[in-house]
């Protein structure tokens, strides 16, 4: 696989690999087909899970590899992550603030500038939103392997990211199909809303993977932005919602975190 990837162009690796990845959430999607109801415990371990996920990439991944890049370019490290990782924050706060959406959790609370788009549209938005900072993920990761001295590691640390994302990304593609379903929706539609969610990954991947590749300088900050970007969705919405409990039983949320976060670890590890 590595082989034949280290064939193509970034942006190409890139579609690849978020093209997995969208496809892992069109899989998610699916579930809706044979479940109409999702508990509210394996919601919170969904969530959870992808924000271990996301959180583990975001170092090993991401900041990581932008220290050592600001490293070789001759920067002052801690100052261009500093600012990546911020800009990639601030991003996703103006996205959040600007784009019409609606949260899943309990109070399904809209965001965005006033809209008169339907309930189900709002809640399609908000994964979409998470989706950006994982699909830029994606292409920087495969954009900094052709700068590389190691092409073939580098490629393959790419590849556990893709992999790790595409892994949180089917529960996350149930958990919109079928609180779509919930609102009323017919399968066949929740599961295209559902899937639909994840298109927004290529394209972030592409865009990333030209922009690294083209302006080489850019690349430290690229890899902390979508790590600040990541971080802004786990704390700003996905942990909340997976602590979004009226029992005690919050802490499945935990326990999903712990475990995405150990099985990215170790992907990145093994893999990188």
């Amino acid at each position: 696989m590595a082989d034949w990837l280290l064939t193509l162009t970034a942006w190409q690796q890139a579609l690849v690999g978020t093209l997995f990845t969208w496809g892992m959430t069109a899989l998610g999607a699916a579930m809706v087909f044979f479940f109409k109801n999702i508990n509210r415990n394996v919601l919170n371990l969904m969530l959870g899970f992808a924000s271990g996920v996301m959180i583990a990439a975001s170092f090993w991944s991401l900041l990581d590899p932008a220290i050592e890049a600001a490293e070789e370019n001759g920067s002052i490290p801690w100052l261009v992550v500093s600012i990546g990782f911020g800009l990639g924050g601030l991003f996703l706060y103006i996205a959040d603030k600007t784009i019409p959406h609606m949260h899943f959790g309990p109070n399904k609370e809209k965001e965005g500038f006033p809209s008169h788009l339907k309930r189900t549209i709002l809640l399609v938005f908000s994964i979409t939103l998470h989706n950006i900072p994982e699909g830029l993920a994606v292409g920087v990761a495969f954009g900094a392997a052709n700068e590389a001295a190691n092409p073939t590691a580098a490629v393959l640390a790419a590849i556990s990211v893709s992999l790790g994302i595409g892994i949180q990304n089917f529960p996350e593609g149930a958990a919109v199909s079928i609180p779509l379903r919930q609102e009323g929706l017919s399968r066949t539609k929740s599961f295209l809303y559902g899937q639909a969610s994840g298109i927004v990954e290529p394209i972030a991947a592409v865009i990333g993977a030209l922009l690294v590749t083209r302006v080489q300088p850019l690349l430290p900050y690229a890899l902390a932005f979508a790590a600040g970007a990541m971080i802004y969705v786990v704390v700003e919405e996905l942990i909340p919602e997976a602590q979004a409990t009226t029992d005690s039983k919050h802490h499945f949320g935990v326990f999903g975190a712990m475990s995405g976060f150990i099985i990215m670890m170790i992907l990145d590890v093994a893999l990188g």
